[in-house]
């Protein structure tokens, strides 16, 4: 009994770190594309 629970709390773990894993360049390149569209301006500077 305690080992399945175990088991089922290692899994649900395991699935939260690969998703974290996954999900975490593309929120990092969503953070950077943010910044880099609020730093282009449209007039030219000197």
């Amino acid at each position: 009994m305690l080992g399945d629970i175990l088991t089922c709390v290692g899994a649900t773990l395991g699935i939260a770190v690969l998703l974290a894993m996954a999900l975490g360049p593309v929120a990092l390149d969503y953070g950077d594309t943010r910044i880099w569209r609020t730093q282009r301006t449209d007039t030219p500077t000197r």
